[in-house]
């Protein structure tokens, strides 16, 4: 027991994989109690060579402890593998062993040499992404090309640091392979402010994705709003889409082009252009010619609902001006960064996007991805970034949209071929579906505490063993047990901080209402974005009653008659009402006196003016003030987007007077 050395117990017994090993805990102090702890790596002499094992569980010898005497340690070990000398007569480390310890084989505390070997990759195109857990002075390596070719995944519960790290991966990547380009689908706006200098920002106000280049499915998907379609209305889509795109092409003679016989490219799709208004004309040819327009509505069903789409403005970076022209070069390059103007990074911030579009604006961006690298034989090399993956391809194939999960699934099976990558990150493990999981050959597994989602990583990693994953529910933030091919054997490391100036931060793209106390809050502004309306458009508008709607009713004051449900509608309200010239002016009291007044009350509410502390609140129940204040003739209306006006215009006009102007 001199000083140095690094003695700690001997065998006592081996089996195939696990041995137990019997040491001291002395009471002189001598610091061999505290050199074991669950989770460390130790060394067995055996030979020239030194096995590798594991700490799995530790206790004494008869369950107490004394704290007069020796107390006797029994320690659980797994085998990992063994050091031996190599040709070259270097150290180097094998995960097999070839000399199971004997029994009084003397254990050692492992060098920081043979931890050095131990996680050394053996090649080239390494990045250092943290500290080991073991040893804080010894590097955490992974070697990137193995890393982003058969994809990775990061795994953890809410608060641990997956987009924290993440950040950190991406950063090495891009340092160590600057050609790569990285689409990130960001359901949380938060990488935005991990990237500020080598990313594109994409949000639903520089989003310009063209309804052309959706496929039938996806486009199924956004009219239908998440529900099942109708096969009916879905054939006659399927139909006359090919069609429009035909008419945009140039051909005039529409019959002719219907009934040719001969074979077309084109298909329902085929990302070519076609118009909106195109299609609504050849629906409306088709109702015109139908026979029993009353026994199949499924045609005005479906005109409705494009028309309904259309005119919502969360659509407008689908149905923009933008769309009648093949703008399908500049949305790639813009999307893809290709050639990128030295910035690589394209965050899709989807949090603004309306939930039943995210599904298909998923499914286009993974698919394009992969037809870009498919096309491009290699030259173009992406990474696709799937924040919450287990929202687009859960484990319940009854869930989620399927050309989604198709796009990505196919992503995760052949993209290593054609130099795309996949990068999943979830919380629930157990929720996504297993097949992508084990596809990713490299995983990152951050702190869980769910048993289900232990399971999953388990069986979704090989070289895992059941002692090593029982750490998942207790390491710290920030610390990840790191399985796969970029690594070269599973390690227990703490990802290095990341600079604050690239620390990745939730943002809505908005700049901040108010700070503060929420009774400072302007709810007129905050009902305005639930309403997408431009701030700067609507503050041309005159201030008047509109105001006043927008804002919250005043409570009622004492002394204010009790409200009551209103009564049946007489005969002279339902009389037509003159136009407002000023809809600031007086306005008609309301005819809603509570019901339990006596008569002479109910007369005296219709002659005396209302007080003024109700008369807001009574303004926004009255239907006549509502009339008023929707009727165009009322009011001033407020400025419009032009381009949401003209195409509006052009809806409404038959196909005839388009094609002759």
């Amino acid at each position: 027991m001199a000083p140095g050395n690094r003695l700690l117990g001997r065998v006592i017994g081996c089996s195939g994989s696990k041995a137990t090993v019997s040491a001291y805990a002395q009471k002189d102090g001598n610091g061999l109690a505290e050199l074991w702890s669950v989770g460390r790596l130790i060394s067995i002499t055996v030979g020239e060579n030194r096995v590798v094992a594991l700490v799995c569980s530790m206790q004494t010898d008869n369950a107490v402890w004394a704290e007069a005497g020796e107390n006797i340690m029994h320690i659980e070990v797994e085998l990992v593998g063994e050091i031996h000398t190599g040709i070259s007569g270097k150290a180097e480390f094998s995960a097999g062993i070839t000399q199971y310890p004997y029994l009084g084989a003397i254990v050692h505390r492992m060098r920081s040499s043979d931890l050095a070997v131990i996680y050394d990759p053996g090649v080239s195109d390494t990045a250092v992404i943290g500290q080991l857990t073991q040893d804080t002075s010894l590097g955490a390596l992974i070697h990137v090309p193995s890393l982003l070719s058969r994809h990775f995944a990061v795994v953890g519960t809410t608060g641990v640091g997956k987009t924290t790290a993440v950040t950190l991966l991406l950063h090495k990547a891009l340092k160590a392979d600057p050609a790569l380009r990285v689409l990130i689908l960001d359901p949380h706006n938060e990488f935005a402010a991990a990237f500020p200098s080598e990313s594109v920002v994409i949000d639903t106000d520089t989003l310009d994705l063209p309804f052309w280049l959706f496929r039938l499915e996806e486009f199924s998907e956004v009219l239908f709003r998440g529900r099942p379609a109708v096969p009916e209305e879905v054939d006659v889509l399927r139909d006359l889409i090919p069609e429009a795109k035909k008419m945009f092409k140039g051909g005039t003679d529409t019959t002719l082009i219907r009934r040719g016989p001969e074979k077309s490219s084109l298909t329902a799709d085929t990302p070519v252009p076609y118009r909106v208004a195109d299609l609504m004309a050849l629906i409306d040819e088709r109702i015109g010619k139908l026979e029993g327009r009353s026994e199949k509505p499924h045609l005005r069903s479906l005109k409705v609902r494009l028309q309904a789409a259309i005119n919502d403005p969360r659509y407008e970076f689908m149905f923009s001006s933008n769309t009648i022209h093949d703008t399908i070069l500049t949305t790639i390059s813009h999307i893809f960064r290709i050639p990128g103007d030295g910035k690589p990074v394209t965050t899709f911030q989807l949090a603004g996007i309306p939930s039943e579009v995210v599904n298909s604006v998923a499914s286009i961006l993974c698919r394009m991805a992969f037809e870009i690298a498919l096309w491009s034989a290699g030259g173009v090399r992406i990474l696709v970034v799937c924040e919450e993956a287990h929202r687009y391809v859960p484990a319940d194939p009854k869930l989620g949209f399927f050309p989604t999960r198709q796009a990505i699934s196919r992503i995760a099976k052949e993209g290593r071929k054609y130099g795309v990558s996949l990068g999943v990150i979830t919380q629930r493990p157990g929720e996504l579906d297993p097949t992508i999981l084990s596809q990713c050959s490299t995983v990152f597994a951050m702190r869980l505490s769910n048993d289900r989602d232990q399971d999953i990583i388990r069986s979704a990693i090989p070289d895992s063993s059941a002692s090593t994953m029982s750490f998942l529910s207790s390491i710290g933030n920030g610390e990840a047990i790191a399985f796969g091919e970029a690594v070269a054997v599973p390690m227990r490391m703490v990802f290095e901080r990341v600079p604050e100036s690239i620390l990745p931060r939730a943002n809505s793209g908005l700049q901040p209402v108010h700070k503060g106390n929420a009774s400072g809050v302007d709810l007129r502004k905050i009902v305005m974005r639930m309403r997408h309306i431009d701030e700067n458009l609507a503050s041309h508008t005159a201030a008047g009653p509109a105001e006043r709607l927008v804002q919250a009713p005043p409570l009622a004051q004492a002394g204010d008659p009790p409200a009551g449900p209103p009564p049946q509608r007489r005969a002279e309200d339902h009389a037509p009402q003159p136009a407002y010239a000023n809809p600031a002016g007086p306005i008609p009291a309301p005819r809603y006196p509570s019901q339990s007044t006596p008569a002479a009350d109910r007369q005296a509410a219709h002659a005396a003016p209302p007080p003024a502390d109700a008369q807001a609140q009574q303004e926004v129940r009255d239907p006549a003030y509502r009339d008023a204040f929707r009727d165009p003739a009322s009011r001033e209306p407020a400025p419009r987007n032009e381009l949401s006006s003209i195409r509006s215009s052009l809806l409404k006009k038959p196909l005839s007077s388009l094609i002759k102007s």
